[in-house]
């Protein structure tokens, strides 16, 4: 994973990283990462839009997040994602979907359009 590429063909990407005991649940970083890909032009699913909600627990939020994520052709991983336990589920999720799998780092190229 250290080619740096434009994702073909991707309608969806999934970002994924650790939030659990990361200051602000690591929303900007979120935050961040997926305008830095919207302005490449790719549709991102960002689990921090959804901000806390009441009467959540975690696995609440993995249950809204895994909802999203089998929407996605692509999952795209933040720094620390492997220290995470529920991004390293989401990864799980996406590969055994066979699902394009990526550091968020290495997407540096614009959207194609899928012709």
């Amino acid at each position: 994973m250290d080619r740096l590429i434009a994702v073909p063909r991707v309608g969806r990407i999934y970002l994924a990283g650790p939030m659990t005991g990361i200051e602000d649940f690591n929303y900007p970083a979120f935050h961040a990462e997926a305008g830095r890909l919207r302005d490449l032009g790719y549709h991102v699913e960002n689990p921090a839009d959804h901000g806390m909600i009441d009467g959540f627990e975690w696995a609440d939020y993995l249950r809204l997040d895994m909802q999203k994520l089998i929407t996605c052709e692509a999952i795209a991983l933040l720094p620390g994602w492997d220290k995470s336990k529920g991004a390293r589920l989401e990864y799980h999720v996406a590969s055994e979907l066979g699902m394009q799998v990526f550091t968020a780092s290495q997407i540096t190229e614009p959207a194609r359009s899928a012709a």
